[in-house]
């Protein structure tokens, strides 16, 4: 059989089927001793020499990342809620995403369940922090490792929201140290994403109000101070991924770093988060942007995606089916080539064949965006 058919093949059976079979897959390849049979050990990867894209080291091939984000299960819950008690489903999920041919797979650490107090690291998350480092390898993937999140605002502790800026900060970096002195043993790490979608307020906040509006039951954006205090928004932005690369630097010489942007970062009339790209290119590895693109809009969307091109890789390290059709989202993916260097979508643990059986608009919308990002995979 094929690998194309086989990947088909997979994908189509039930889910309860398809899980015994992708874990015996998952722990074949764990206990594999077979040479023939062994993967391959992954090489790091490092921004290329034209700085528009990444190559692998030592071999010098190109690298384009492509993939999920993996940011919760189909019933909405969090790594942290299962992972222990279910490991073998994140097992499952990791295996599919490889065989629908991702090669990185984006994960949000949760604060609040790597920090038992601002200076001590909650050391049994961190071992399964570990593992899962150790899964990826033996699968061939990388991590992007996106930190400090907040999505479910009851599981904040309520210390960190009573913490000033100064000390919130170092608690982050905290955070950031410990993460990173796991992943500096591990080829499996794509890169540190400092933050997902952080914002320098424009005006004085409450104290303690640190996230933005939720989606659904998640609040993905987060402030990173409550006041700027006379400062320009992009020297908040800049000073903060400052102390954040600092604290991975101590541990970690060689993994990329990145912060993940809402698309309204560029220094342009209207509504932005201050960080703007130019202001904190040179601290970064990468640039990693959230586009959706609207319906009817994708050459605006294209347009934004060229406002982050700032002489360094840009990762659309979120994009999916949300706001426009079918054939806006294939245009925009393929017309992206130009300035992106790589690509995330998401995947929940569904596959698309068992969205297209529930019969309902929201498993269906789904499906063809799974179906429309894979298609459109650089070859």
């Amino acid at each position: 059989m094929s690998r194309g058919k086989q990947r088909v093949w997979l994908l189509g059976l039930g889910p309860e089927v398809r899980r015994v079979v992708v874990c015996g897959f998952v722990l074949a390849l764990a206990g594999c001793t077979q040479p023939l049979l062994r993967a391959a050990p992954l090489e790091s990867v490092r921004v290329g020499p034209n700085s528009r894209g990444f190559v692998l080291h030592p071999s010098g091939q190109p690298f384009t990342p492509w993939g999920f984000n993996y940011d919760h299960d189909d019933e909405g819950r969090l790594i942290e809620d299962y992972w222990f008690q279910e490991w073998g489903r994140v097992e499952e999920d990791l295996a599919e995403m490889k065989a629908l041919e991702a090669n990185v797979v984006r994960v949000h650490l949760q604060f609040g369940r790597f920090m038992r107090r601002p200076e001590q690291p909650d050391e049994v998350a961190l071992a399964q922090l570990s593992r899962l480092l150790a899964l990826a390898e033996r699968l061939s993937l990388y991590l992007d490792l996106t930190g400090l999140g907040c999505y479910h605002k009851q599981d904040v502790p309520a210390w960190y929201d009573a913490l000033d800026e100064a000390g919130r900060w170092a608690a982050q970096a905290q955070f950031w140290r410990a993460v990173a002195a796991r992943g500096c043993h591990s080829p499996a790490v794509f890169c540190y994403d400092l933050m997902n979608e952080p914002v320098v307020a424009g005006a004085p906040r409450a104290r303690g109000d640190w996230l933005g509006p939720p989606f659904g039951d998640k609040h993905f954006v987060q402030c990173v101070t409550l006041d700027a205090a006379g400062r320009e928004r992009w020297q908040v932005a800049r000073q903060w991924i400052e102390r954040m690369v600092e604290a991975i630097r101590s541990r970690d010489r060689d993994h990329l770093i990145t912060v993940g942007l809402v698309d309204w970062s560029l220094d342009r009339p209207g509504l932005t988060s201050g960080f703007v790209p130019e202001r904190i290119i040179d601290r970064l590895d990468f640039i990693s942007v959230h586009i959706y693109p609207e319906r009817r809009q994708v050459d605006r969307a294209l347009d934004v995606l060229a406002g982050f091109a700032v002489g360094k890789p840009v990762v659309i390290e979120e994009t999916f089916l949300l706001k426009c059709d079918g054939a806006e989202f294939t245009d925009f993916l393929e017309r992206s080539r130009t300035h992106g260097a790589g690509w995330l979508s998401f995947y929940w643990g569904t596959s698309a064949a068992e969205y297209r059986r529930r019969g309902d608009l929201a498993a269906a919308i789904k499906a063809e965006s799974l179906e429309r990002f894979c298609r459109a995979r650089p070859r």
